[in-house]
């Protein structure tokens, strides 16, 4: 019998990727520092930072149970919610209720996150090419046995 706290193998794939774990460390610290400053007339920003945080590890989690160029796209949209992050965290800091500090880390997280994305995406994107690649060769060397 398995020993429930098996970590070592997951169910969703998802839970493997670094950059799952990366971008869930991230919306945690984003939640508390909102918590920091919830006082604030800025609720409402507060909020929509929060859920682009959130969209950036939903849509990895959502991309992993796809195809890999349909995971490629949802890649694709949580780096968008990494820019959207980035202008959250400039407004807060231009507003005066992120420190220097907080702006840093912010910006520092998601510069490697944009990366790690980035990496992610290459790496699929080239495997779509060679799957494609050998599918054309496999087309072209059963039209040229047919003749």
């Amino acid at each position: 019998m398995e020993n429930g706290n098996d970590r070592n193998t997951t169910f969703f794939r998802f839970e493997d990727l670094r950059i799952y774990h990366k971008a869930l460390n991230y919306t945690k610290w984003v939640n508390e520092v909102s918590r920091e400053i919830a006082e604030t007339e800025n609720s409402g920003l507060l909020d929509r930072f929060n859920t682009s945080s959130h969209n950036i590890v939903l849509n990895i989690a959502e991309g992993s149970a796809r195809n890999k160029s349909q995971f490629i796209y949802y890649l694709k949209m949580a780096k968008s919610a990494v820019r959207e992050c980035l202008v959250f965290t400039s407004i807060l800091h231009k507003l005066e209720l992120f420190s220097d500090e907080e702006e840093d880390e912010s910006r520092n997280q998601l510069m490697e996150m944009t990366k790690m994305i980035g990496a992610l995406i290459s790496s699929l994107q080239r495997s779509v090419n060679k799957r494609e690649e050998d599918q054309d060769d496999f087309a072209n060397n059963n039209d040229m046995s047919a003749d």
